[in-house]
């Protein structure tokens, strides 16, 4: 019998209903997806630039304060994994602070087996967008998030169809004013393409009628 909350496509009465991962598969996707967003938080901090949502909070926390952008990353996330309970579910909130903690992990490690001779910033602020948001892609898809305003914006896709990348962008548009006067502004400016970047990846690719994970 058909899961009522998965709705099927009439035009595709062949597609199958979701089929559940494995935990070999979900800690394949937890692995790349949080490499592919410490890769993406390495090249912004390496250029001076900024992101949004909950990564973007711990990257200007960390340039204010000097310290390392993974322990305000997983600091910031306490709060909301009350909602992620709630909301989503103890699957979805133990799934995501699995992310969270290696994303955090990996952000502290990489900077010490990569670094960058020269590195433009508009292309450090393309290439991270790009690489963040497959990374988060890859982490919605097995029914987990990097938490923060991540899980908020999951939540009100799933309660109200609003999609998470949009939810984001609003959240995005808040960070970068305050950004704007904490940072130069030519490199905050640049910084906008990363995030945009990293939303639409979002908007076009994470919708219910297409993939959902279990």
């Amino acid at each position: 019998m058909a899961n009522p909350a998965t709705p099927r496509d009439n035009r595709e009465p062949h597609r199958p209903a979701p089929v559940a991962h494995t935990p070999l598969e979900d800690a394949q996707a937890f692995l790349l997806g949080t490499a592919l967003c410490a890769l993406g938080v390495l090249l912004l901090t390496s250029a001076g630039l900024v992101t949004g949502q909950t990564a973007g909070l711990g990257i200007l926390a960390s340039y204010l304060s000097g310290w390392p952008f993974g322990v305000w990353f997983f600091a910031l996330n306490l709060p909301f994994y009350i909602l992620g309970w709630r909301r989503m579910g103890p699957r979805f909130i133990v799934k995501t602070v699995i992310a969270v903690s290696l994303l955090s992990v990996f952000a502290a490690l990489l900077p010490s087996f990569v670094t960058f001779g020269r590195l433009d910033p508009w292309v450090a602020s393309a290439l991270a967008g790009a690489v963040t948001g497959m990374g988060l892609i890859v982490i919605f898809r097995h029914g987990a998030s990097l938490g923060g305003i991540g899980i908020l914006a999951l939540w009100m896709q799933e309660r109200f169809a609003i999609r998470a990348g949009w939810v984001q962008l609003g959240f995005d548009a808040v960070l970068f004013a305050a950004a704007f006067l904490i940072l130069d502004p030519f490199l905050v400016l640049v910084s906008l393409l990363g995030a945009v970047i990293v939303n639409l990846i979002i908007a076009v690719n994470h919708r219910r009628d297409r993939y959902i994970g279990r």
